[in-house]
């Protein structure tokens, strides 16, 4: 990963070096996170880009979907180059025809962000061996993705994702299919995890923004619940008709096993990690001009001490290898850099027509666009955008509670929206990515972007989405 460390460094270089008429980013007294997400809302008068500019975005997400099915080859060995290319190309014009480094440092801080806390839970999961001694069963699975919706609201969808989805193939590896994969990433990595800000990361930018921690529960459960219970029931009647192709005489046990417990400590520490910032305790040092803070010093720390410090032996019956976080750092490196101008462009047409946009509208806009954008500036952007309709400044923690109390239909809307239609496409959330790696290490055939797109995740989860519009927010 030597190539995207030195593109990292470069980026930061840069960034940090004066460009004639550069304006200024932040208050430096706002800590890393405050940072990330002001910048994303700052007043900063830079001129918006060229709609032209959105090209590469469009070029890696079709590459991405055609890469690993029409040119499978070129794709393995070239995929970093490509991501890194065209991410360069929004760079420089960023940097060299907008004159704009407050984007760029904005977006490597998210990056950097990302990356952290998915590598570290990555390694850290990759060190806990779960057996479970069972005959793979429908309710067994319906258990576990039950338990794994549960756990992504303390330990986030991808602590979740990580911790359950290699216990789950092998518990399944007689009868394993794509769809096993695919109802995990729905329900596991993204829609489980929509009752607290710890469950997924557009809701911890709200919580820090100051929506009340528990409010985000009693907004959702109900719309969670039903949703939940929906997948699962169609999930129970598709693995149903899955009969075991392994052997029927094998006896098992019906033990739970588990090793390399010491890592649950990595965990803990992960998640107490993910509250170390200065606009939530004071106390905790700013770290600012750099595009990190304490939290992402500590993750990566995990990184290497839970590697280092791991039991080889679970290493290998987990088939751990770095290959899929190295396939997910990359990928997204050009993800981030070539999605700035989108973003922008969507913001600025948000604002334009927020008088215009109801909860129903909302929900839609930012759903649709949290599939094929990062969902947490995708909530940013929207949220900004309802608080706009009644003349509140999302950088306002008291017009965010405000907002919260008086105006919630709004903020469930585009809560629900970000984090369900996360569950769409690969890149709709950071753990999609991950599962399909890991699953496809483990010798699993899984669809390609389209082929998920359109036979998995239109007709199973569009009606339920629609459903849930025409309930709760037409």
């Amino acid at each position: 990963m030597s190539l995207l460390v030195k593109l990292i460094f470069i980026i930061s270089f840069i960034s940090f070096t004066p460009i004639p008429n550069l304006y200024a980013l932040a208050d430096a007294q706002t800590g890393n996170d405050s940072l990330a997400i002001d910048m994303q809302t700052a007043t900063v008068h830079h001129p918006l880009p060229d709609p032209l500019i959105v090209i590469p975005f469009v070029i890696l997400l079709l590459m991405i979907a055609t890469g690993p099915v029409f040119y499978k080859h070129f794709w393995e060995h070239h995929y970093p180059k490509v991501a890194i290319i065209l991410g360069l190309i929004t760079v420089l014009y960023y940097l060299f025809v907008l004159r704009d480094s407050h984007s760029l440092l904005h977006t490597l801080t998210e990056y950097l962000s990302f990356i952290a806390i998915l590598s570290s839970l990555f390694v850290a999961s990759g060190g806990i061996l779960i057996k479970v001694n069972k005959k793979a069963t429908p309710l067994l699975n319906i258990g576990i993705l039950l338990f794994g919706a549960l756990i992504s609201n303390v330990i986030g969808t991808t602590g979740a994702s990580m911790l359950l989805i290699r216990p789950y193939i092998k518990v399944n590896q007689d009868r394993i299919s794509a769809y096993h994969i695919i109802f995990f990433i729905f329900i596991v990595s993204n829609i489980g995890g929509s009752l607290t800000p710890i469950g997924d990361p557009p809701l911890f930018l709200g919580f820090l923004r100051g929506v009340p921690f528990f409010w985000v529960i009693g907004a959702v459960w109900f719309i969670w619940l039903p949703a939940l219970v929906l997948l699962l029931l169609i999930f129970y009647f598709i693995d149903s008709r899955n009969k075991t192709q392994g052997v029927e005489s094998k006896v098992y046990s019906g033990k739970i096993e588990f090793k390399g417990l010491k890592n649950l400590v990595y965990l803990a520490i992960i998640l107490i990690s993910v509250f170390l910032d200065p606009s939530i305790f004071s106390w905790v040092p700013n770290l600012y001009p750099l595009p990190f803070g304490i939290r992402e010093i500590i993750m990566f720390a995990v990184v290497f001490i839970a590697y280092k410090l791991a039991d080889k032996e679970v290493l290998k019956a987990n088939e751990f290898d770095f290959e899929p976080i190295k396939e997910v750092a990359y990928l997204f490196v050009g993800i981030f850099a070539t999605m700035i101008p989108a973003l922008q462009l969507i913001s600025n047409q948000a604002r334009m027509m927020g008088e215009k946009l109801n909860e129903g509208i909302f929900y839609w806009a930012t759903g649709i666009l949290s599939a094929f954008l990062d969902n947490a500036p995708t909530y940013l952007n929207f949220l900004s955008a309802s608080m706009g309709k009644y003349g509140l400044d999302v950088k306002n923690s008291a017009h965010v509670m405000q907002f919260t109390y008086n105006y919630g239909s709004y903020l469930t809307a585009i809560s629900v929206a970000a984090v369900f239609f996360g569950a769409t496409t690969y890149i709709g959330n950071g753990p999609n990515f991950m599962v399909k790696a890991i699953s496809e290490r483990a010798g699993i055939s899984m669809p390609s972007f389209f082929v998920y797109l359109i036979k998995y995740a239109v007709p199973i989860l569009l009606p339920i989405f629609i459903l849930v519009w025409l309930v709760f927010f037409s």
